[in-house]
Order: C-alpha cells, then sequence, then structure tokens
C-alpha cells in the first residue's frame, strides 16, 4: 500500500494550486539532456544534465534529514552556501545540475567526496562555469564508488548535445530512473506581470524519481523544479518548504527514508516577468505552482512505488 500523509494538524491549507498537466515542458532559459554511459546494467540513459543557457538561476532546495547524507547531498549544499554567502546551503546560483543513477554515491566516505567533487569539476570544466555553481544529484546502489572515467566521457559527449527542446527534457527525466517503471513529469503556468504591468505567461515544469524507500521527509527521492520565472534565491527558498512540507514530504511507501533525497528549484527569470518579492501577491502565485509540480510528482511516485497497488490521497 502506497500512502500520501495528511499534513500535521494545524497547518495552514496553502495557496490555491493551478492545473497540472503530465509532459515535457522545458521552461525557457534552460537546456537538458540524458545519456546512457554504462552505470546502469540495464544499458538506459543514466547521466543528466540541466544547464542555465545564460547567467546563473537562483537555486533552492531541500534536503534528505538522514543524519548520513550522501556525497551529492553534501556537495550541493556547500555549493550553494558558497554562492549564497548563507551557511545553511539551502539557497544559492547554480548554472547547472548534474545527476547520475545507478549509483548513489553513499556510504562511501571521504573517497566518495572526492569523487563528487571531481564530478563537478568535470561538469564544470565541459560546460566552462564554476565548479560551485554545479548542483548534484546521485540516487543507486549504495557504497560504491562513482566510474569517473565514464561520467568524464558522458559529459563530454552530452554537452554538445543539450537542448532546449521536450525530447531532451524528457530525457533527462528517463535518465533519473532506477526502479522506476515510467518517468515523471508534470508542468504548469501561470501569469506574472512584467515591470509594466502587463501579463505574461511563466512556466513551471518538474520531474522526478523514486519508487522506493520513501517516507515522510522524502527518500530516495529526487525531484528537479524549473520556471522561467525571476526570484532572488532566498525568495525561491521561501516558496520551496513550505511546498515541500505539503507534498514531497507527505509521502510514504515503506517507512524509510535514504540518504540522497533532494528536491532542487531553478529560476532562470527568462520570461521576462518581474522578480517575485517575498510575501506578494505574485510570490502566492508562483508558490502555488511550485506546489502544484510537487503534489503531482509526488503522486506519480506513490503511485509507482515498489510493490504499489492502491494510491490513498487526502
Amino acid at each position: 500500500m502506497t500512502a500520501l500523509s495528511p499534513p500535521s494538524r494545524g497547518a495552514r491549507s496553502g495557496p490555491i494550486l493551478p492545473p497540472v498537466e503530465r509532459r515535457a515542458v522545458l521552461p525557457a532559459g534552460f537546456r537538458a539532456g540524458g545519456r546512457a554511459i554504462g552505470i546502469k546494467k540495464s544499458g538506459r540513459r543514466d547521466l543528466a544534465l540541466v544547464v542555465t543557457k545564460a547567467g546563473p538561476a537562483a537555486a533552492a532546495a531541500v534536503f534528505t534529514p538522514n543524519a548520513f547524507a550522501a556525497a551529492p547531498v553534501r556537495a550541493s549544499r556547500a555549493n550553494l552556501a558558497s554562492t549564497s554567502g548563507d551557511p545553511r546551503g539551502g539557497f544559492g546560483w547554480a548554472r547547472a545540475i548534474v545527476a547520475t543513477s545507478g549509483c548513489a554515491n553513499a556510504a562511501t566516505g571521504a573517497a566518495g567526496d572526492s569523487d563528487q567533487t571531481e564530478v563537478g569539476r568535470i561538469v564544470a570544466a565541459g560546460l566552462a562555469v564554476r565548479e560551485e555553481e554545479v548542483l548534484h544529484l546521485s540516487t543507486g546502489i549504495i557504497g560504491t564508488r562513482l566510474p569517473l572515467d565514464r561520467i568524464a566521457t558522458g559529459v563530454a559527449a552530452l554537452v554538445p548535445a543539450l537542448a532546449a527542446d521536450p525530447a531532451s527534457w524528457e530525457a533527462a527525466a528517463e535518465a533519473l530512473r532506477t526502479t522506476d517503471s515510467v518517468s515523471k513529469l508534470a508542468t504548469t503556468t501561470l501569469e506574472l506581470p512584467d515591470e509594466a504591468g502587463r501579463p505574461l505567461t511563466v512556466t513551471v515544469s518538474g520531474i522526478a524519481k523514486g519508487v522506493g524507500m520513501i517516507h515522510p521527509n522524502m527518500a530516495t527521492m529526487l525531484s528537479i523544479v524549473l520556471t522561467d520565472a525571476a526570484a532572488e534565491p532566498d525568495v525561491l527558498w521561501g516558496l520551496l518548504r513550505p511546498a515541500a512540507a505539503r507534498t514531497w514530504n507527505q509521502l510514504s511507501i515503506d517507512g524509510d527514508t535514504s540518504t540522497n533525497d533532494t528536491v532542487f528549484v531553478l529560476a532562470s527569470g527568462a520570461s521576462g516577468a518581474a522578480p517575485v518579492h517575498a510575501g506578494s501577491t505574485e510570490a502566492s502565485l508562483l508558490g502555488g505552482a511550485i506546489e502544484a509540480i510537487g503534489r503531482d510528482l509526488a503522486r506519480q511516485q506513490a503511485a509507482d512505488g515498489e510493490g504499489a497497488t492502491i494510491l490513498i490521497t487526502a
């Protein structure tokens, strides 16, 4: 049995959520792609890159509460703290997200941290960006080392193939999968004003993986949410945290939490909409869109849970 747990007593109802479609739509300002590099024995895609087209995007994250957080979580926290100057490591600036599936790089000690740092160097060199502008996701077998040679070769091949089209975004979604039976995608739109007050259409889209070891406070669950809205990193973090509390963190499949859980939200600002400010009507609208994506992805994850036969929602 799989469940989406109800919010804790006294939790606020949250913003109105827009409708969501389950299809691949890549927001403006990003390129993406996925490639098979031989980490998975199945031969399926297992390396994904999501990159900005021009300059860093505002970035926010929520991570696993597991005391033994894996190397990619530690690397991402450190990079967000470096680019924001905030030691909490929940928000900052990013030019790229690199994801590998088939090897979690968890329970690998100092060697795993060194390997994850090297992945950051490989990606940064391939994209001509700073290492601290690269965020990390990994999922798969625990206790094994990342195949750095394969990752280096794969990044070199994938970077020139990155594109801003639905197929490339779907390829990235497929590359996140481990035992998932299907890729998980969601998208929605909202209207936000430009600097002159004219309404513009803004897109929020997400991809995710996760079918086992999933329990409140996330689990073996990775999500990437992209938007072409504009917001400062701390504002984005302020929208993500309550959205995660009411969506991903209400999800339970087997009662286990994992070491690699991560949700990233990146905002490119490429829609032309004016920056969203904390506490504004526009912030409520954007927060509702992020929450709508989180809710739908969480339901897709629950429905695809290992051994799941019943989906319970509240």
